[in-house]
């Protein structure tokens, strides 16, 4: 059973997400908040394995939320809520230790898959965010000098792969790019994980660009 905290100010939006999701057996949601202190206490009283918090709530918005997560509780997933698809502040909460981002438009099926996909330890960048998603990322990082000791782990195919984890591209697309299957392109990305110490893909992100090997104009 995946167990999920739902924070959102609005009653009736946490109300239709907790319909949608406990429509499946392997959910539930074991808590709700309304603001982003209540929802910091709820992860604390129940550790959930995924939290779906609202960018924007009263007290502490979800980026500080998520940060303040990640610091205290790492083992909770944090996933983004957002009333649009591409929100100002989203870029944000990849360093803030963010694991995906939703629209609250979402279907069921999408939202149910999204739950899962973090709880098992991925990232989730959904299809019709993520590059736009990374765009913004890349367009407020401040330009890097490329810092190789960041990388020294990795090998030439490696940091290929994570050139193209940066760009968006999901395991198929990277498959498809540097002619492997995407089984191949999935056991990369789960090295450069690990030799990189960071909890998932979207910390990959991060790091292509902080590092410098990635930049906003081109690799």
């Amino acid at each position: 059973m995946i167990r999920v905290l739902l924070a959102d100010d609005q009653q009736l939006v946490r109300v239709g997400l907790r319909s949608l999701l406990e429509l499946d057996g392997d959910i539930e949601v074991v808590a709700e908040a309304a603001d982003g202190p209540e929802a910091l206490r709820e992860a604390a009283r129940v550790a959930p394995d995924v939290a779906l918090l609202d960018i924007r709530m009263p007290h502490l918005d979800g980026l500080e939320v998520t940060r303040r997560l990640a610091a205290a509780q790492p083992d909770v997933r944090t996933v983004i809520l957002t009333t649009f698809e591409i929100d100002a502040y989203v870029f944000e909460a990849l360093r803030s230790g963010a694991s995906g981002f939703l629209a609250k438009t979402v279907s069921h099926d999408e939202l149910c898959r999204a739950v899962r996909v973090v709880a098992g330890g991925e990232a989730l960048l959904s299809p019709s965010v993520t590059r736009r998603v990374i765009a913004e990322f890349a367009r407020r990082v401040e330009p890097a000098e490329p810092s190789p000791e960041r990388l020294a782990a990795l090998t030439d195919r490696e940091r290929e792969v994570l050139t193209l984890v940066a760009a968006g591209l999901n395991n198929a697309e990277i498959g498809a790019a540097l002619a492997m299957s995407p089984l191949t392109a999935k056991t990369h990305v789960t090295r450069i994980i690990t030799k990189l110490a960071v909890r998932d893909r979207a910390q990959l992100v991060v790091l292509a660009y902080e590092s410098g090997l990635v930049r906003a104009n081109g690799r």
